[in-house]
């Protein structure tokens, strides 16, 4: 087959506009499902490995969408990797991201590591300046500065209260945050089920050598549950995710993500009697001001920028 025939078989995807309502709508579902899996993560974390839960879960996904694809030919034609390579690094770190996050879900209050996953847009923005030379001014460095700081505030080094599971947290944020800054543009060029799909594929084959010495599933039907959870609610999220930040403003979504803190924290509180303490508490003040100022910020100057662009 030609180029030529490749790109007729194989139309991009349309170009998205801004629709800041159907964004927010799509954050929401993003918020309920990463919510409801790290509970669930936790939950089966008693039975199973880290490792063997995120093996589970792309695995699982992945077979859903082949078969979704095998039945769907409409499915079949939006599906496009028009940068393999950009899809192969954006899913070997989004893996490698999700390891280090379940494992710091099961070893960790849940509030704590969901509070250090928020470092995510701060380490974004620096990669965008080391990586892509973005300017970023001094207010916005000020900020990047402040946000860790608050981590440190949640760290605590060299007191007692250090959880190693804690840098397994930091270390998922900033691998998060750099698969979106390498993969920019990606779910524009390529569709959300492409990106989604990639992501959970490639995901399933780098786990399985680290899921194979615990190979195990879960031993009773509250385990099952929960990992049904696990998959379920982690594809909505990861398909929300993609959609919310096409149609909108990062700006305006930062602030929703915030809910994430208070749905955890609340289901922690009730299922296992988890109560943040005053460092993480803390700590998810100045993290929040720092991530929330930067995204406001950035919002800010994308519309400062698009009013003088010339016509």
């Amino acid at each position: 087959m030609n180029p030529a025939q490749f790109r007729y078989s194989n139309p991009p995807n349309p170009p998205y506009k801004v629709d800041n309502l159907r964004a927010i709508w799509w954050i929401l579902l993003s918020v309920l499902g990463s919510s409801a899996m790290a509970i669930a993560v936790r939950d089966i974390s008693t039975q199973i490995d880290s490792r063997m839960i995120v093996f589970l879960r792309s695995g699982i996904s992945s077979g859903a969408i082949l078969l979704a694809l095998l039945m769907f030919a409409r499915l079949r034609a939006r599906l496009r990797f028009s940068q393999p390579m950009r899809h192969f690094i954006r899913g070997t770190l989004i893996a490698a991201s999700t390891h280090f996050g379940f494992y710091a879900i099961a070893n960790l209050p849940m509030a704590t590591v969901t509070v250090l996953f928020f470092l995510a847009p701060i380490w974004a923005t620096l990669l965008a300046m080391l990586i892509h030379k973005e300017r970023v001014g001094p207010r916005r460095i000020f900020a990047i500065s402040v946000g860790f700081i608050g981590a440190l505030v949640i760290l605590r080094p060299g007191f007692g209260s250090f959880e190693p599971a804690m840098l397994a947290a930091l270390f998922s944020s900033l691998l998060f945050a750099l698969a979106l800054t390498m993969s920019r543009g990606l779910a524009q060029t390529d569709g959300a089920t492409s990106a989604y799909f990639s992501s959970v594929a490639i995901t399933a084959v780098v786990s399985l050598p680290f899921a194979w010495p615990v190979m195990a599933m879960p031993s009773d039907l509250r385990g099952n549950l929960a990992l049904s959870v696990v998959v379920i609610a982690g594809a909505l999220r990861g398909y929300a995710d993609i959609e919310a930040y096409r149609h909108g403003e990062a700006g305006l979504l930062a602030p929703i993500t915030y809910l994430r803190l208070v749905l955890i924290a609340s289901a922690a509180y009730f299922l296992y009697g988890e109560i943040p303490d005053a460092a993480t508490i803390s700590g998810a003040v100045i993290i929040t001001a720092a991530t929330l100022y930067i995204g406001l910020r950035e919002a800010r100057l994308k519309r400062l920028s698009a009013r003088t662009a010339p016509p």
